[in-house]
């Protein structure tokens, strides 16, 4: 019998933070739930309570084995980098909290994972997530790049059968 593996994966935000709750058995992955955490228009760390409270119920009541969460990619504006770090600092507490190992990806490999290319537009990845999974209609975007990183996580993630990338590089968004 083939062990089941739940995997959260979250894509942080300040104002929306995406989440999306996948399972992984053998090769087959199965859709469990995905959402949004929107969080309230109030000083930082009212909006950094709401991400780890959310996160924490949507830990308890599902109960992942793992987490995947998005790596913060770099600004033009530093302030916006540095907010959306914080979030995703919420998001990663809330999970280590739980005892939930972590693994952290960055936008280039969930969308490489996923669609195939690290530069796909949103679109893509949202159409994509909703054939892998077998879903009627295409999440929102930011539970769709949630469900994404949790696929990346299923697919080739530290720990899961990983993808060997040894002796490979990466160009144009592609292993080689």
């Amino acid at each position: 019998m083939t062990a089941v593996i739940r995997i959260l994966g979250v894509d942080p935000g300040l104002r929306v933070t995406g989440f999306g709750l996948i399972e992984r058995a053998g090769h087959r992955l199965g859709y469990v739930t995905s959402g949004v955490i929107r969080t309230p228009d109030a000083e930082l760390p009212q909006r950094l309570k709401a991400i780890l409270d959310s996160l924490s119920e949507v830990i308890a009541e599902h109960r992942p084995g793992q987490v995947a969460v998005e790596k913060v990619f770099v600004n033009v504006n530093p302030q916006s980098t540095l907010l959306l770090g914080q979030a995703r600092g919420a998001a990663i507490c809330a999970a280590v909290a739980c005892g939930l190992p972590v693994s952290e990806y960055t936008a280039l490999q969930v969308k490489q994972a996923v669609v195939g290319n690290g530069h796909a537009a949103k679109e893509q990845v949202q159409a994509m997530v909703r054939r892998l999974l077998h879903l009627p209609g295409a999440p929102s975007a930011d539970a769709a790049d949630a469900l994404a990183c949790a696929i990346c996580h299923a697919h080739g993630g530290q720990g899961l059968g990983a993808l060997a990338t040894a002796g490979f590089t990466m160009r144009n968004g592609r292993l080689v």
